[in-house]
């Protein structure tokens, strides 16, 4: 049995290019792993096998389009193995359809479990490329820290940061699906009279004030420089999220802003007793459903528990 703890992420700067003609959005996505995370336990088994508890789980798919699944066939495939054999159990603390890439972390987490359990000591680099093959957040899950994400955001740079930033995240009754945010982002542009095609829209770049507070451990330079350009389209498709918001922000956040695609709402907060203040005080709003305190940066998807040589 292998157990691998992976962390969730929020995006403080998400920079979205216009559509190119393959659908897809060229992105400057500044991502940041935080504490709060799922686990993926992998045991031998016949087939792929999937189960899951916690928060949400009846919402977490069982079959082939989880990406925990997809990730131990491609990872089999890669091998040449002929007929992987893994029972998968997901332990879920991060918000499902929440915009912080729940489903890419179980993807990487379960990439990296049952790779352990098979004994197949595949490189990182190849991980990663496997994990990029699965979906535009996963090689940031097994990366971690604080990296910068190019072309979807699968192309990764690490960022030098400095300190502990504590982060608050408000759950959402229900998810958003990434799609339909990002069209109805373009819809928006389109709207507004800008266009939203990649002959409109500048390709994004990391914001250079942004990147200097986390290599600084400045939390009030970094409230400042936090962006998500498909937030509005969030709270377009969520009207609702402006109240959660709004109330992270009265209860003291130095900083609030939808978390990737959403509907978490993420909150900045200076320290770890603001962000328990913020926490209580945003789960007593009823604008959320819970809210959670965390901090990070923390490392990508690591093994907890493994069989002894």
């Amino acid at each position: 049995m292998v157990t691998v703890r992976v962390p969730a992420k929020v995006n403080v700067q998400l920079g979205v290019g216009g559509v190119r003609p393959d659908g897809y959005h060229d992105l400057a996505n500044v991502f940041f792993a935080v504490a709060l995370g799922d686990e993926v336990t992998a045991t031998p088994g016949d087939g792929v096998t999937l189960t899951c508890t916690g928060p949400d789980a009846d919402a977490v798919p069982l079959d082939d389009t989880n990406l925990a699944a997809r990730a131990a066939r491609l990872l089999a495939a890669h091998h040449g193995l002929p007929a992987p054999g893994v029972y998968l159990h997901i332990a879920k603390a991060i918000p499902v359809a929440g915009g912080m890439a729940g489903g890419s972390a179980d993807g990487a987490a379960a990439l990296l479990a049952c790779d352990a359990l098979w004994g197949l000591d595949t490189p990182l680099d190849t991980l990663l490329e496997l994990a990029a093959e699965l979906g535009s957040d996963v090689p940031f899950a097994l990366l971690g820290g604080v990296a910068l994400g190019r072309g979807r955001g699968e192309i990764l740079e690490a960022l030098p940061v400095s300190g502990t930033f504590h982060w608050v995240f408000a759950v959402a009754d229900g998810g958003l699906s990434t799609p339909a945010v990002f069209r109805e982002c373009d819809r928006l542009r389109e709207e507004s009279g800008t266009g939203a095609t990649i002959e409109d829209v500048p390709t994004p770049d990391a914001d250079p004030e942004l990147l200097a507070a986390l290599a600084d451990g400045d939390p009030v330079a970094l409230a400042a420089a936090l962006s998500n350009d498909l937030q509005a389209a969030a709270v377009s498709l969520r009207p609702s999220l402006a109240d959660t918001l709004r109330a992270g922000t009265e209860a003291g956040a130095l900083a609030a802003l939808v978390s990737g695609s959403g509907p978490t709402c993420a909150f900045l907060a200076k320290d770890a007793d603001s962000a328990a203040h913020i926490a209580a005080a945003l789960r007593a709003s009823g604008t959320c459903r819970t809210a959670h305190a965390t901090h990070g940066p923390v490392p990508g998807a690591q093994v907890v528990s493994a069989p002894r040589p």
